[in-house]
């Protein structure tokens, strides 16, 4: 798909982390299109979601763009021996806990960390596995809603080797024009691979 948003390179004198992430990536042949972010806070959906190599490619990104974007994992991830091992790297990484059988429920745990902290731009696989399923789980749309931050709506061109932000949508309400707009911007886009890619709408009445 053709893209507006331009390609990206670290500017002069960005972080060493950064100018290696970009490196490795661009060894493995990927290009990085992003522009800028509209605001302090947001909710960046990344889609699709096909393979285990998505990760590793997202994080390579976050490092080269040298932005701290919030990612999150079950709470078993950052919590006993196991998190007391790799949680601190994750969390270095960007990564926060989300406790699952919390009376707030996700949309208001993460509501709550993104108006604590003054940047807060979180991303989420809309799809929620690798699997391909029948919807979008809709978490992410109510807590953009919920907050009243823009949709960055990311993705992942296997065919291409291009990743990237396509462009921004403002939650309105109205979940048929969102989506609408979202699948616009993804339209033509190929995940590693392409049957498991999930259906670019939301699941009803999910919270």
């Amino acid at each position: 798909m053709a893209s507006p948003v331009p390609v990206y390179a670290p500017p002069a004198g960005a972080p060493l982390k950064s100018r290696l992430a970009h490196a490795v990536l661009r060894a493995f042949g990927w290009r990085i299109r992003f522009g800028a972010l509209p605001g302090p806070r947001g909710v960046i959906v990344a889609y699709p979601h096909t393979s285990n190599w998505d990760f590793f490619v997202g994080i390579a990104v976050i490092w080269s763009l040298n932005l701290p974007i919030r990612w999150i994992g079950k709470e078993t991830l950052f919590t006993g021996w196991f998190g007391a091992l790799v949680g601190p790297l994750l969390r270095a990484w960007g990564g926060r806990p989300v406790f699952r059988h919390q009376n707030t429920g996700m949309v208001g745990q993460l509501s709550a960390m993104m108006r604590a902290e003054p940047w807060c731009w979180l991303a989420l696989s809309p799809e929620g596995t690798r699997a391909r399923r029948a919807d979008w789980r809709s978490g992410f749309y109510h807590l953009a809603r919920s907050v009243g931050v823009p949709v960055g709506v990311a993705y992942l061109d296997y065919p291409a080797r291009e990743v990237g932000v396509a462009g921004f949508v403002d939650p309105s309400g109205d979940v048929d024009a969102d989506m609408c707009a979202i699948a616009a911007l993804l339209a033509g886009l190929r995940g590693r691979h392409p049957p498991l890619e999930s259906p670019i709408r939301l699941r009803a009445g999910e919270d």
